[in-house]
């Protein structure tokens, strides 16, 4: 029998490095699995706080009726404020004639006497 070359691996070296190399893929493989596991909790996580195209749909149109049902209230109390307004506007006017006109009154007389005296 004659020698192996002296580059080439002998045959435990070759059982030696396919061993060494089932073993790292055995360990990447379970580091794989774990990431796998722990990636498909967050995802569950995550979907457990979704919400269905029909709720949020129903959520919308509540939404959308709630904000109409504001507008609505809206308008009506500027439609009210510009009433109250314009009462208070008619109720100055009134409140400064009735001060005013007895006042001019006065001093038109007064001013006749003095004239006619």
């Amino acid at each position: 029998m004659t020698s192996p070359p002296p580059g080439d691996p002998t045959l435990w070296e070759l059982h030696r490095a396919l061993h060494q190399l089932r073993e790292d893929q055995t360990r990447s493989i379970a580091q794989l699995h774990e990431d796998l596991r722990s990636d498909l909790a967050g995802l569950a996580a995550r979907i457990e706080n979704a919400v269905t195209k029909d709720v949020y749909a129903a959520d919308q149109r509540l939404l959308t009726a709630e904000l109409d049902q504001l507008r609505r209230g809206l308008v009506e109390v500027v439609r009210q404020r510009e009433l109250d307004q314009a009462a208070q506007a008619a109720s100055r006017r009134l409140a400064v004639s009735a001060l005013v006109a007895p006042l001019l009154l006065v001093l038109v007389q007064w001013w006749l006497h003095l004239q006619g005296g």
